[in-house]
């Protein structure tokens, strides 16, 4: 059996350090080590995208990265972008559109999202589909998210000066 390591990370702004083993996934890490059970395991394969969180600011799949290889890294998850009282622009737009229905692709991606709107200007819907053709929705048939997220990148010019 290999040797536990020390792993430290920021997620949601929040230093924590754990101990854990090198084959422990980050997806499970978040889950069971840390409670943020927002990170969904759909196909434990990468594919359809359920477990995609930000890692150093880039989107990654939890379900494909070990805990050992965010040490010292900096993560986002569905957790950090809003509350129910207070949720975040995109998330808004998210309810608006209508852009969810059972929920459990949402979180991956949400965090999908926030990855491409902070990289590319997604002027067109078709730039916005490739952007979230690696993520998988069975109910919405993507319309609905390509709305809310044409709308919140709309809201972010319209704010950011």
């Amino acid at each position: 059996m290999s040797a536990a390591h020390d792993v430290d990370v920021t997620v949601n702004g929040r230093a924590y350090r754990r101990r854990v083993e090198p084959r422990l996934l980050l997806h499970d890490f978040l889950r069971h080590e840390l409670g943020l059970t927002g990170t969904h395991a759909g196909c434990e394969h990468g594919v359809c995208g359920a477990c995609t969180i930000t890692l150093d600011g880039d989107s990654v799949r939890a379900c494909l990265t070990f805990a050992v290889q965010a040490d010292g890294a900096r993560i986002e998850t569905v957790e950090g972008l809003g509350t129910p009282e207070a949720l975040s622009p995109l998330q808004e737009a998210f309810r608006e559109f209508h852009a969810l229905q059972c929920g459990f692709c949402t979180p991956g991606m949400l965090m999908t999202c926030v990855d491409l709107i902070r990289k590319y200007p997604l002027a067109s819907d078709a730039e916005i589909r490739e952007g979230l053709s690696g993520n998988l929705c069975r109910c919405t048939g993507y319309e609905h998210i390509v709305r809310a997220v044409r709308a919140a990148v709309a809201r972010q010019r319209e704010t950011t000066p």
